[in-house]
């Protein structure tokens, strides 16, 4: 069967926002910062790989840090599942708002839906792979379709699958025979011009799942059915509505807001309703009243029928209407009753 990538459930509207743009790599890497080699589709750095070679492989490589850096990744989400292993050295490493300290020998994990960043705020010294291998799922609840140069038995690809996709926890520490198959992974890098890198590419790939697949089996302490039912899906849309304003400002409709889910409009509110005891509407609205309030607070310049209209609203009026409901008071005696007032 051959695998279909759907569009990504962080799409917004015409913007792509919070995908890695590898911007701060690119920088770093024209400035002479770090030592970069990577094969890469798209827009990721690294020697262009036809598409044809390994689908849905969109990149690998590694890269060396011999000094201290002025730069971090931001905040992101990849079109695939990622699987990144620091060799050497230490640093920050944040998904879905918890931090760890990386140190040598770990090994994360993020599914495309997990919002992530490396450097706290800058990465640090060392040397790391990364490998991001697209399955065919943006959503929790979708079917993973492994490329068909994935060789491993049925049992065990599905058993891989499963852990991926019923387990949460993002750090790992790897084995030895993970480490080499790393250094494999880099050396077709670095060699990719020569006959059979193709072959002794996709042979190390497929260590690395098999050799995953142990750390995940000896390591994991718990599988969660929730993390991959639809209702986790809504969870993590309703999750963005109140962390991202740029989301919640589209203008959404219920039958949108059902479509980015994957579901019909009845399995949305119902959803959504068991986890926050309110519609998807009123939801939103709620989500847009707070990016408001945030912004009534921080951004003096801005008049109120402009953060009414930047949140998401089309009507002045409408937007003060529900403004006095939620906060008891108006947004122009909101904003001078916290001016100049500090997050606490």
């Amino acid at each position: 069967m051959k695998a279909v990538f759907p569009s990504p459930i962080y799409q917004s509207g015409v913007e792509y926002f919070e995908i890695d743009d590898c911007g701060p790599q690119f920088k770093a890497l024209k400035e002479g910062k770090i030592e970069l080699h990577a094969l890469s589709k798209g827009h990721y750095p690294g020697k262009r790989m036809n598409s044809n070679i390994l689908p849905g492989l969109t990149t690998l490589g590694f890269w060396n840090c011999s000094r201290s850096q002025d730069w971090g990744l931001d905040s992101h989400r990849n079109e695939g599942l990622e699987i990144v292993f620091l060799e050497t050295g230490g640093m920050g490493f944040e998904v879905d708002g918890r931090g760890y300290r990386l140190q040598s020998g770990n090994l994360t994990i993020t599914r495309p839906w997990q919002l992530h960043k490396l450097g706290d705020p800058h990465i640090g010294r060392g040397r790391l792979f990364w490998l991001i291998l697209d399955v065919g799922v943006r959503r929790p609840n979708q079917e993973w379709v492994w490329p068909e140069w994935v060789v491993l038995s049925k049992k065990d690809l599905a058993e891989l699958t499963r852990k991926l996709r019923q387990g949460e926890q993002s750090v790992w520490q790897a084995n030895p025979r993970m480490r080499e198959v790393f250094r494999e992974l880099g050396e077709c890098v670095l060699r990719w011009n020569e006959p059979r890198m193709g072959s002794r590419l996709a042979v190390a790939a497929n260590r690395l799942l098999v050799e995953l697949l142990d750390v995940l089996a000896e390591q994991q302490l718990e599988e969660s059915l929730s993390l991959v039912t639809r209702r986790r899906t809504v969870e993590l849309f309703l999750n963005d509505l109140v962390v991202n304003p740029l989301s919640s400002a589209e203008p959404w409709t219920l039958d949108g807001m059902a479509r980015q889910c994957g579901m019909g409009v009845t399995a949305m509110a119902k959803y959504c309703r068991e986890l926050e005891n309110i519609g998807p509407m009123a939801f939103l609205n709620q989500c847009r009243l707070d990016h408001a309030a945030r912004a009534l607070r921080d951004k003096p310049r801005l008049s109120v029928t402009e953060i009414a209209m930047n949140v998401g609203f089309n009507s002045s009026q409408y937007f003060a209407t529900l403004f006095r409901k939620r906060y008891k008071t108006t947004p122009m005696k909101y904003r001078g009753s916290v001016s100049g007032k500090g997050d606490g």
